[in-house]
């Protein structure tokens, strides 16, 4: 294995690593010989745990950040650690709001280039990466033939989380570098939106709605099917852009990934901006009154139908079970 050593940002929440965390380190330990992870806040030594299964063998602790955002303090303490000569061959971070801060603002106090919109990576001498270009119709394989270490932002989704059943990651302090005029920016208050069921991008039955349902009002016939399935809403960006619900729901290119067992398209025409968050899915089952519709060119079952018709039905029909 060519590539000697890989570092996971690892983000985290109050219930622990994220899933695309977990995604990320099991991608790493099949590319390289020593994966790491870097955290920061109150909880990395809780964590060590779980990280250490899913393939890190040390967890640097660049410790409490307060209210602060964590890109750059982030950054800093990476860019420290790579000049010191005791960085990774190569980064991989998680394609999120942090996620992207602190790859930009990695790349630019370490003068190191980036590649972005990931969905593969493969090993070997050198590492390559993959992604999608016309919806997804083609893949490009692209790698750094510049100063290492490359920093790779992978998508969501791109790899399934898998337990190497290793033991708890070693714990090891990083030290913050000088910020200069960065990290002024502070955390003054925090909303949680409030929700029932599965998250989006973890739910085994995604149910989502477009323009096609014809008003805002009509988003209550995905949300009681969704329900009814044990599943989650999602949203086309059309009908985010148009406010009828919050981004949070938006599946595809500029939302979130989804790869669930089911996922059903109500009143979606297909775009493929939306098909690239959802094509992954295991099962695609579009209603669209719109035979020639582009969603129906990846769904396993397609309904024509008037989307006001067919749901209804569908909950009445569960409903009766």
């Amino acid at each position: 294995m060519a590539i000697d050593k890989i570092w996971v940002v690892a983000e985290a929440t109050e219930a622990g690593p994220t899933t695309v965390t977990l995604e990320l380190l099991t991608a790493a330990r099949g590319l390289a010989s020593t994966v790491e992870a870097v955290a920061w806040g109150t909880t990395t030594a809780a964590n060590a745990a779980v990280l250490g299964e899913y393939g890190a063998s040390t967890v640097h602790d660049i410790g409490d950040i307060g209210d602060a955002l964590p890109g750059a303090p982030v950054a800093s303490a990476i860019a420290t650690a790579i000049a010191s000569g005791a960085g990774p061959t190569a980064i991989l971070v998680p394609t999120s709001y942090d996620g992207r801060d602190i790859a930009g603002r990695l790349s630019a106090r370490a003068d190191l280039p980036v590649l972005t919109n990931i969905t593969g990576l493969v090993g070997g001498d050198e590492l390559t990466s993959q992604h999608p270009i016309f919806g997804g119709a083609q893949i490009v394989n692209a790698r750094f033939t510049g100063q290492a270490p490359g920093i790779f932002v992978v998508r969501a989704k791109s790899f399934a989380a898998e337990s190497a059943g290793g033991a708890p990651a070693a714990v090891s302090p990083l030290a913050v570098g000088d910020l200069g005029a960065t990290n002024a920016a502070a955390v003054v208050t925090r909303h949680i939106e409030e929700r029932t069921g599965p998250k989006l991008d973890e739910a085994p039955v995604v149910v989502s709605g477009g323009r096609g349902l014809g008003e805002a009002a009509n988003y209550s016939l995905i949300e009681d099917l969704a329900k009814l399935l044990n599943g989650a809403a999602g949203a086309s960006r059309a009908i985010v852009d148009a406010g009828w619900v919050p981004y949070s729901h938006q599946v595809g290119q500029t939302g979130k990934t989804v790869k669930p067992t089911v996922y059903l398209a109500c009143g979606i025409s297909g775009a493929t901006q939306h098909m690239v968050g959802m094509k992954g899915s295991k099962n695609i089952i579009a209603i669209n009154k719109d035979q020639d519709a582009p969603i129906f060119g990846v769904a396993d079952l397609g309904i024509v139908g008037d989307v006001h018709k067919v749901v209804p039905a569908l909950i009445e029909a569960l409903k009766a079970r």
